[in-house]
């Protein structure tokens, strides 16, 4: 394992944990984008949880590698779901956002 790996992959954790601390706690910015987007309010917690455990199977991977692979994969998967979901609410100032917490997941995944 290299020691960029390890930063970006450590990285790509702390965003993704952050990002589901927000939505698990009803952050403003983050919730009114949602709701403008259309996302049902009954989603949230689902998907808060699913950052959650990209972020718990990043660091995870650091020892088992499938773990981190997966979670990566897994990672990747969802925020281009919300770059879809903000394109499709023709939001496209917000774009940038899923972008960046895209980033340290495909960097993963490529730096392994």
């Amino acid at each position: 394992m290299s020691i960029a790996y390890a930063v970006v992959t450590v990285l790509g954790a702390l965003m993704a944990g952050f990002s589901a601390w927000a939505l698990f706690s009803r952050q403003e910015w983050v919730v009114a984008p949602l709701t403008e987007y259309g996302v049902p309010k009954s989603w949230w917690n689902r998907l808060a949880g699913a950052k959650a455990a990209g972020a718990v199977g990043l660091l995870a991977g650091l020892a088992v590698r499938g773990i981190g692979i997966a979670a990566a994969i897994g990672l990747t998967l969802y925020f281009t779901g919300a770059v879809v979901a903000v394109l499709r609410a023709r939001s496209y100032g917000h774009v940038l956002f899923p972008m960046l917490y895209a980033a340290p997941a495909v960097a993963s995944l490529a730096l392994l």
